[in-house]
């Protein structure tokens, strides 16, 4: 399908948009150590806690000072770069001293920061979850040193500023994500952790094609290197047409790491196989990592690629037509998005599970996400307003999403069970506990005043400004079918007369608390929305302003390049 580019219409949110003024700082760019802070701490505390094996006190006291600092290395560059009066926007550090694009470049940006931002919280909260549910036993094995190796990797994919080094980082995250989906050992972790590095293996050598494939054709990897090169193509005597293929290689490589449908098989076993606290990581943090290189790189990288598309779409009258790589993205997008919304909302209205409903509304949320990001890739009047929508509804998925498997490994651990015919009656037991699930399930739904309105309201005022009707009346369908699991599991968990197991449950008041305090950060991202939306503004700005983003890396000009003609 095409999505319209007319004229933005009015909508529900002019009088939303009269109050949330997006922030100002003009992103002009800066050299700091502080780009590679996070990376730093985080390799610091991995490499302790690994050293610190037979003493499992201090390195459970070292992995919690790790995770703290994190947190605030994380917000110095969001002060730095994005939120202070001064902020410029933008900050660049080259690793060894090596210039762009020969060196290694690490970018943080407010796309980046946002990201950053949604790992610290809810890794903290899984940091500090894990610390309650380990026994003794596995508090002296590698599972901090792994935790810490996890959000290394995906630190380090939110800040590279070249593509090969993007596939060093997801392969760094991944292969800590291999060994959690086996942690336990059973026949069925297994089994999952099989399929999971199968599928991954797969598309990591995908990945390495596509990498090889742009470097042959363009001679660059280096993100803003690459953008300015295929922006001016004449001047370095390149055919950007061969881009488009390459870049669907790598499409669909961040299609399996989000989880889109067709590519999302994988997810329900292995986010029932991992620990919950490990769960809520892979669909609020790694999940977002496929999410974000699709953005980057889209509306980054190739969005001023002038290639000229039209494809018809077989037995329609439709067609893909536009002059840049951003047509077929949009197509694909729309196409995977609509389908993981109604497989990931019909499979979760059926399952005899909290995890397993909780997995499969992993892939029907992410598709709630792709979608605004499709319309920004084929409706540039509304491009910004889009992304912006995709970056609140991801944020509010992984608070709301992190929430609720914290949540679930809560009752698991104090009922020995998640089956929902087993459970029932849990609000009673654990007013903290029911209220903070309750939370977590709204703003799935999207109710006011939690962020989960917010991000709901945005993706549907995004379609509207488009006029796609036809995708406002799928995500009407999909908030429908996201209030039928939401109930249903509800009803069937915390709702009626006790069970047997609910009776005799023994709650951890700190994961109890754990899984509060993510509620509460829901309710105050609703409540004091507008420092997120400027946040988000200019989250998106960053993605879509690709002259300020090489201006900050600064690649060497073409006739500076060796030989001296940027051959």
């Amino acid at each position: 399908m095409t999505i319209p580019t007319q004229q933005i219409v009015p909508t529900l949110t002019s009088s939303l948009e009269a109050t949330l003024t997006p922030l100002s700082a003009t992103a002009v760019g800066t050299e700091s150590q502080l780009v590679i802070a996070p990376m730093l701490v985080v390799l610091v505390a991995a490499v302790l806690s690994l050293l610190l094996g037979r003493w499992p006190r201090a390195r459970i006291g070292v992995s919690l000072a790790g995770g703290a600092a994190y947190a605030v290395a994380v917000a110095a560059i969001d002060w730095y770069v994005v939120l202070a009066p001064d902020a410029p926007g933008a900050a660049t550090y080259q690793v060894g001293g090596l210039p762009a694009p020969f060196g290694i470049t690490l970018v943080a940006d407010g796309l980046s920061a946002f990201m950053l931002t949604m790992v610290a919280i809810l890794g903290i909260a899984s940091l500090v979850y894990s610390t309650r549910v380990l026994p003794e036993i596995d508090r002296r094995s590698y599972y901090f040193p792994l935790f810490h190796f996890l959000a290394l990797g995906v630190t380090g994919a939110f800040l590279t500023g070249d593509l090969f080094n993007l596939f060093v980082w997801f392969e760094v995250m991944l292969m800590a994500s291999y060994i959690f989906v086996a942690y336990y050992g059973g026949p069925q972790h297994t089994r999952a952790a099989f399929w999971y590095v199968a599928l991954n293996l797969l598309a990591s050598a995908v990945f390495l094609l596509g990498v090889g494939g742009i470097y042959a054709t363009t001679g660059t990897l280096n993100m803003a290197d690459l953008s300015q090169r295929l922006a001016d193509p004449a001047a370095y005597g390149l055919e950007p047409a061969p881009v488009v293929g390459l870049f669907a290689m790598l499409l669909s490589v961040f299609a399996i790491k989000a989880g889109l449908v067709p590519f999302q098989f994988w997810i329900p076993t292995a986010y029932r196989a991992a620990p919950p606290q490990i769960a809520a990581l892979l669909a609020g943090a790694t999940k977002k990592v496929g999410i974000y290189a699709i953005i980057r790189l889209s509306f980054t990288v190739f969005a001023d690629a002038e290639v000229p598309v039209e494809l018809a779409v077989p037995g329609t009258e439709l067609a893909i037509a536009g002059d840049s790589p951003l047509a077929y993205v949009g197509a694909a997008l729309f196409v995977m998005a609509a389908a993981s919304i109604v497989v990931g909302g019909l499979g979760a209205v059926g399952r005899d599970s909290i995890e397993g409903v909780l997995a499969y509304s992993s892939i029907g949320q992410v598709g709630f996400i792709a979608l605004p990001v499709a319309i920004a890739a084929t409706t540039p009047a509304v491009r910004q307003f889009a992304i912006v929508a995709a970056l609140v509804y991801a944020l509010n998925h992984t608070l709301a999403k992190g929430l609720l498997f914290l949540a679930v490994g809560t009752i698991r651990s104090a009922t020995g069970t998640s089956r929902l015919a087993d459970l029932g009656g849990l609000a009673g037991r654990s007013p903290a506990l029911g209220g903070a699930f309750f939370v977590g399930a709204l703003a799935l739904v999207g109710i006011p005043p939690l962020s989960g309105f917010f991000g709901k309201f945005l993706v549907f005022d995004a379609a509207a400004r488009a006029q796609a009707w036809a995708v406002i009346a799928l995500l009407l369908v999909g908030s429908l079918l996201t209030i039928a699991y939401a109930t249903r599991t509800w009803n069937n968990s915390f709702w009626g007369a006790r069970t047997p197991a609910v009776e005799d449950a023994t709650l951890d008041h700190v994961q109890v608390g754990v899984v509060v305090a993510l509620a509460a950060a829901i309710v105050v991202v609703g409540v004091g929305f507008q420092p997120v939306y400027e946040f988000a503004d200019a989250a998106a700005s960053a993605a879509l302003d690709a002259e300020a983003y090489v201006d900050a890396v600064d690649p060497t000009p073409a006739d500076e390049l060796p030989g001296g003609d940027g051959q």
